[in-house]
């Protein structure tokens, strides 16, 4: 499972990434831009449970520090779990997205976002699936059973399928989908434009077993996240060759295999339709129909509170969660979330190539200030983020940020100093250049707004100017993140229950492609270290659990000192539900089973 990037920044806050980190899912951290979508981290022997008590958070500088703590009555997932018996057969779900995707293929860079994880969880297999504290255990429709068959001389995991399992094109799963994606996801071919190799890389063969329903997976060196691969799985023929997978899912859903299969999209209504899939072999799913509906922040809000809706994701924007909470017939589903808001620094633009400037931009940053104002109004309290891989509420979760943690607009200046952009009132000047930086936000989205104008006064302070740039939310991620078209952008990123592996295409440094041009993937910061790449890949070999988190921590303090993503707060999970709806809400963890969501009235 590859971090997803939230989708726009994050609906609601919100709004990868993405989410994508969606998130994605691949984050998925990962990354709406207010979370990434674009749903990776450094590999952890086993998945680290959610618990409910934060820990400490970093220094806040000015006005003190967030050292508020998760509420106990903050829910690991909160969905309205309800039997299936329990639960109406038919209907029609009207979900409410903030992008409108092109690419459906969330291995992929481009489709690595929150909102694609969103649809491709109802339509496409997954080994494995995770439970609301973070434990993965086999998706029994596609996944019998999958374990450590050896680990000498080399780790050998052994999949054995469901023989009922088929893909919408009537093919059944096999072995040879596994080894197909294996190929694609790899790195081996840097044409395959993919979000992140992590745990393929490690891979030495995929071949067929005792039949064409076992898998054996051969590993040239350990890789204590398994679990975290082939989720989701897609077919041989889109990951046989470079284009089949860059391509074959542009504007297109070619083949599922899930409860749901693909109906149709409407570019005009920017809406993406399912209807329950009669060939499904697991439980049938109790909805009719799941019609996905794209909407600006500001008009989502108002079309679930017009009735138009029946669930989206509120995100932590406090006058969208006022609004959702007074919808009638509605309620807020709240939970620890496994999302982070944070600041990508772009080190490849000319203004912040040099690492210098980037860590004085950091210091110059009241994150207290800013966090404070991020959440004001949600019923969330929530310490500074100062780790990479970690949620506070996570096993493993320690404070790496050391000085750069705190705000320190004194050594700032001198940082710029030295990195020769001198005072020339009122902004700093450097060969006749004045130190001018964009802040690129998602438009309508008053939360990345409100981040741009308290960066822009913080900065102003240290003699940076700050100009924010305000763009379609459709191109916030496709012309702008991804291609590196921005100084600073403000979005989320969204874990999964692996948290190194699923981050580590966040932070890994760039490979050239047979271009010659270096790929940064899903590493949006544009910065990275050899260093780095070797301390996340100790991290995920390690096969005991606390000196894996040990060695994620060593990660995550050279990836402070590299400033390329900046961590503010772990994100609270508000999702705003029709009260009659079951199985469905602020997840956390939690993978949703879409064949159980339906209405109870």
């Amino acid at each position: 499972m590859t971090a997803v990037r939230r989708g726009r920044p994050g609906a609601g806050e919100p709004r990868g990434s993405a989410g994508v980190p969606s998130p994605s899912g691949v984050p998925i951290r990962a990354r709406t831009p207010g979370r990434r979508g674009p749903l990776a981290a450094v590999a952890l022997v086993v998945a680290l449970s959610l618990t409910l008590t934060a820990c400490g958070g970093g220094q806040g500088g000015e006005g003190g520090t967030t050292t508020g703590k998760v509420s106990p009555a903050i829910k690991a997932f909160d969905i309205n779990q309800l039997p299936r018996d329990r639960v109406k057969q038919g209907g029609v779900l009207h979900w409410g997205l903030t992008e409108f995707p092109t690419q459906w293929n969330l291995n992929h860079v481009d489709g690595n976002l929150a909102e694609v994880k969103k649809v491709i969880d109802a339509l496409m297999p997954a080994a494995f699936r995770s439970d609301e504290k973070a434990n993965p255990v086999p998706n029994t429709n596609y996944v019998t059973d999958a374990r450590v068959t050896a680990t000498n001389p080399r780790q050998v995991v052994t999949y054995t399928l469901n023989r009922r399992a088929r893909w919408s094109d009537g093919k059944p799963i096999t072995w040879q989908d596994y080894e197909a994606q294996w190929k694609a996801l790899n790195g081996g071919n840097p044409d395959f434009h993919v979000a992140a190799t992590t745990g393929y890389q490690d891979i030495a063969s995929v071949a067929r077993g005792r039949d064409d329903y076992e898998v054996l997976v051969t590993f040239q060196s350990p890789f204590s996240e398994w679990q975290s691969l082939f989720w989701p799985l897609y077919p041989k023929s889109t990951n046989a060759t470079p284009d089949a997978f860059n391509t074959s899912w542009l504007n297109r859903i070619p083949v599922t295999a899930g409860p749901f299969k693909f109906a149709s999209f409407d570019q005009t209504a920017k809406t993406t339709t399912l209807v329950r899939d009669d060939a499904w072999w697991g439980d049938r799913a109790k909805l009719d129909k799941i019609i996905y509906r794209s909407l600006d922040t500001e008009a989502l809000v108002g079309a679930f509170t017009n009735g138009e809706l029946d669930v989206f994701d509120v995100g932590p924007s406090a006058p969208d969660y006022a609004r959702a909470k007074s919808a009638k017939g509605a309620v807020i589903r709240q939970a620890a979330g496994p999302d982070f808001r944070h600041f990508t620094f772009n080190g490849e633009s000319p203004a912040l190539s040099d690492v210098r400037v980037r860590q004085a931009i950091v210091l110059g940053l009241n994150r207290d200030a800013i966090t404070r104002s991020d959440l004001q109004g949600l019923n969330w309290n929530s310490a500074l983020l100062n780790n990479h891989f970690f949620m506070n509420t996570q096993a493993g979760y320690q404070d790496n940020a050391g000085a750069l943690g705190r705000y320190d607009p004194a050594k700032a200046e001198k940082l710029l100093d030295a990195a020769g952009w001198h005072r020339a009132s009122p902004t700093r000047q450097k060969a006749g250049k004045v130190l001018t930086l964009r802040f690129v936000i998602p438009a309508g989205l008053q939360l990345s707004k409100s981040e741009g104008e308290l960066a822009q006064a913080m900065l102003e302070r240290i003699g940076v100017k700050v100009t924010i740039q305000s763009v379609p939310n459709d191109d916030f991620f496709s012309k702008y993140v991804i291609p590196g078209n921005f100084d600073i952008a403000p979005f989320s990123y969204i874990g999964t229950p692996f948290p190194v592996s699923s981050s580590y295409g966040t932070y890994a440094n760039g490979v050239k492609a047979s271009d010659g041009k270096v790929q940064w993937n899903a590493n949006f910061g544009r910065s990275g270290s050899p260093e780095i790449d070797a301390a996340m890949k100790r991290a995920s070999s390690d096969l005991n659990a606390e000196q894996a988190r040990n060695d994620a921590n060593e990660a995550d303090k050279l990836i402070w000192q590299k400033v390329n993503v900046l961590p503010l707060y772990q994100r609270p999970q508000n999702w705003g539900v029709k009260s009659t709806l079951a199985n469905i809400g602020a997840p956390g963890f939690y993978t949703l089973k879409y064949a159980d969501i339906g209405f109870t009235g």
